[in-house]
């Protein structure tokens, strides 16, 4: 049997912290309706029997009625494929959610928050699905396959092995429990990188979200798409996002003025389909303001620029001077030595030290 396996969507997302470029949100978007519309196009092409969508399908706190009636509406257009949904973290199967008050097309089976098997001639799909944004507990360990003559499938959103207690809410499972239920293939989401292949005979497989959402989400997204008979199992990874997101870094150390910076950004070249972050290294000989810089830099795929850099100033030595300037240092030094300083508190400081010197001068 083949099938498609996607999973965090995060359709309607807000994108708030993103860029601070206007409509980059609205872009991304858009990007989401077109990859999932890829998704669609492809299985029609290739006469895929079933979809697995393992998760946060969409955004419950901005999710449109629109959106929702797209989704719907392409669903009708491979009435042959059947789709099995696992609500997640972000879209849980809640009373109120869409997933309980719209109607969905025939095709279509969402799992609630209890195992659930539905019997297919080509194999038993299982399921499970969260009806709350958190889940400690799916009762895994009670759960038996029934068959294990026929093919044995998964569809579920779930945290593999969570270390700490942020994990373990979003319904950690040990690896080694899911391995000796003995499914031919899971189909899981929530973790937002690619993960299948890696080890030999793998078939607990992280698709990785189908956009990418962010710059922590660095290289490529799309849909993992795979042909299995019982104990064999051919995946591959197909791209679809129609935009990556890049981290470039800039060693402002040799560079002395505002002017001088914004022409080294100008200088980068950037690929078509790239958004890019420019990451400020190194010690800085004058005050960066990032904002001003926005507005001049002439590359639009450049939407964010994060200074990481250092004043370039010996404080201590300039403190034992006996003038001004060293006993402003020596101030200074005082507050930065502060215990419990956020790293804001400190960016504020080191900004003042700046200025009081440039003031100084």
């Amino acid at each position: 049997m083949k099938f498609v396996h996607i999973a965090d969507m995060h359709f309607d997302s807000p994108f708030v912290n993103l860029s601070d470029r206007e409509s980059m949100g609205d872009l991304k978007r858009l990007e989401q309706r077109k990859v999932f519309k890829k998704v669609i196009e492809y299985i029609k092409e290739n006469k895929i029997e079933y979809l697995f969508i393992a998760g946060d399908l969409y955004e419950q706190q901005y999710i449109r009625k629109s959106t929702i009636e797209y989704i719907n509406n392409l669903f009708k257009e491979i009435p042959q494929t059947k789709i099995y949904i696992s609500p997640g973290n972000h879209d849980p199967n809640l009373k109120n959610s869409y997933y309980n008050k719209f109607k969905w097309n025939e095709n279509v089976k969402i799992f609630g928050s209890e195992f659930e098997k539905i019997e297919e001639p080509e194999a038993d799909i299982y399921g499970y699905g969260f009806n709350d944004f958190y889940c400690t507990d799916c009762k895994i360990q009670d759960l038996q396959i029934e068959n294990k003559n026929k093919l044995n499938i998964l569809v579920i959103h779930m945290t593999i092995d969570g270390a700490n207690l942020e994990e373990k809410q979003y319904n950690s499972i040990p690896k080694k429990l899911l391995e000796e239920k003995g499914f031919d293939y899971v189909a899981t989401g929530h973790i937002h990188k690619l993960d299948y292949n890696t080890y030999e005979n793998q078939k607990i497989v992280y698709p990785g979200s189908t956009v990418a959402l962010g710059f922590d989400e660095l290289g490529k997204h799309g849909m993992i798409v795979g042909e299995i008979e019982k104990n064999l199992l051919n995946l591959k990874f197909i791209p679809l996002s129609e935009t990556e997101f890049v981290e470039i870094k800039i060693d402002v150390t040799e560079i002395l003025s505002n002017d001088e910076l914004l022409e080294k950004i100008n200088s980068i070249k950037i690929e078509k389909n790239q958004f890019a972050k420019i990451i400020l290294v190194g010690k800085r000989n004058f005050e960066i303001d990032v904002y001003s810089l926005y507005k001049l830099i002439e590359n639009m795929q450049i939407i964010k620029i994060k200074n990481k850099t250092k004043i370039n100033y010996d404080l201590e030595k300039i403190s034992k001077e006996n003038t001004l300037r060293g006993l402003f240092a020596k101030r200074m030094l005082q507050k930065l030595n502060e215990e419990n300083l956020t790293e804001e508190d400190i960016n504020i400081i080191e900004n003042a030290i700046e200025i009081g010197f440039q003031s100084l001068e």
